[in-house]
């Protein structure tokens, strides 16, 4: 009943839902397009077979593709007769993807969780097995899949304080929902505790640690570009403001305008979270009066450029590269912090605010471990930011402290693939 109750509601919404899609689509166009898609009707190429062994991989944007990645590309070489299938919902994830396999797995967004596109798509795809990644729960894409007879691995699962609280208001819903999971792989104690208090089974959980430990920062080498070339050459102390978030950036700047007072050859690289809000980013910092170079322009950096703004997609770790300390964003704003992870395993010294929510557990093994910083606020950040930039043996112990961490934590991958196995799946 509860799950006819929701089913009806969201079918109610759909007008708002495409009103959504529309509105957010003057910013992203990509929003507007392969619309179809979000409502059961993909559109996969011809050399997808239904009948063939197919893993479905849900990631829902572009930190679970990402995570994911060392996955997917063990799963290719355990199973290289089985093709593979990875949904995500947003544009940004879809792009992720592309970029990360190509043509090596078929890609499309997952419909919304409407009992009817549900059907529609996995009785089109046919999968074996569904995994999904983090805490992407749908009560009919979950219905719909246990229904059809489709194993239900929910990894690198993670569950906060607040989506507890959240899921805790439908108990019904929730606990269905989870008794229907083949296997539940836990990243923390913590979050073993959470699914255990929604209703889920003790014998199907187990706590595997995370899959964004087994970042691997060599499978990616640093780009050949000039541009980049001559920073790293330079020899400036490059501070990384890493996925900022809206509101985020111009607290960083105003850190960033303290750093100049004291530390006038620090160069600032900025890398906004989403593509459509380049512009916006790179307007404030010409209002708030920095010397501005610009990724996308293929603008040249010299000595006078102050703000280096990284407003491309893909090149994260290139630009981790040319930095000597990380700031990461989503973390000075209520948006629970981006991942730490990639900073940590180059051995950057990492610095975060306060919302810490997505990455809790992990931020405080860094920060026990002496590879992360936690501050409360622009201030805070400006002092600690020239604190690191006076002091290189601080900063090269805090960036040792960290990689250390995130090699000594890298056993979630196996363990998960273990648990793929004994979930059925068979060598073609």
């Amino acid at each position: 009943m509860l799950r006819f109750l929701y089913s009806l509601i969201l079918y109610l919404a759909v007008p708002i839902i495409l009103l959504r899609l529309y509105f957010r689509g003057i910013k992203a166009p990509a929003y507007r397009q392969r619309i179809g898609e979000r409502f059961g009707n993909s559109q996969l190429p011809a050399s997808f077979v239904p009948s063939r062994q197919t893993i479905w991989i849900h990631a829902v944007s572009v930190g679970e593709s990402i995570a994911a990645a060392p996955f997917i590309r063990e799963l290719q070489l355990r199973f290289p007769d089985s093709q593979i299938l990875v949904t995500t919902m947003t544009p940004t994830g879809s792009d992720r993807v592309t970029a990360m396999f190509g043509d090596r797995v078929y890609h499309c967004y997952l419909p919304y969780d409407l009992p009817g596109a549900l059907n529609r798509f996995v009785r089109r795809i046919n999968p074996v097995m569904l995994i999904l990644m983090e805490t992407e729960l749908w009560p009919n894409l979950i219905h719909v899949c246990s229904q059809q007879n489709v194993k239900l691995i929910l990894a690198n699962a993670r569950l906060s304080e607040k989506s507890t609280r959240g899921y805790g208001r439908i108990p019904g819903l929730t606990r269905s929902m989870l008794l229907k999971i083949d296997y539940i792989a836990a990243q923390a104690q913590a979050d073993f505790e959470r699914f255990v208090e929604l209703g889920a089974d003790t014998h199907k959980i187990e706590i595997t640690g995370s899959l964004k430990f087994s970042v691997n920062v060599e499978q990616e080498k640093a780009l050949s570009d000039s541009v980049l070339a001559e920073i790293k050459e330079s020899g400036r102390t490059v501070i990384i403001a890493a996925s900022t978030r809206d509101g985020e950036e111009s607290k960083v700047l105003h850190a960033f305008r303290r750093v100049l007072d004291y530390q006038p050859q620090v160069l600032l690289l900025i890398v906004p979270r989403h593509p459509e809000r380049f512009e916006s980013v790179a307007n404030e910092c010409a209002q708030r009066g920095f010397t501005l170079s610009r990724r996308s322009k293929h603008q040249a950096v010299d000595s006078s450029t102050q703000v280096y703004l990284g407003d491309s997609m893909g090149e994260m770790l290139s630009y981790y590269r040319l930095a000597n300390i990380a700031f990461v964003g989503g973390s000075l704003v209520d948006t629970g912090c981006q991942n730490v992870l990639e900073p940590a395993a180059l051995s950057l010294p990492v610095v975060v605010g306060p919302s810490q929510y997505n990455f809790a557990t992990i931020c405080a093994q860094l920060e026990a471990a002496g590879g992360l910083h936690t501050v409360s606020d622009e201030n805070e950040l400006a002092d600690y930011l020239l604190a690191l930039i006076s002091d290189s043996v601080r900063r090269q112990q805090s960036g040792a402290a960290g990689r250390a961490l995130v090699e000594s934590n890298q056993q979630a991958l196996p363990l998960l693939l273990d648990i793929v196995q004994r979930a059925g799946l068979t060598r073609s």
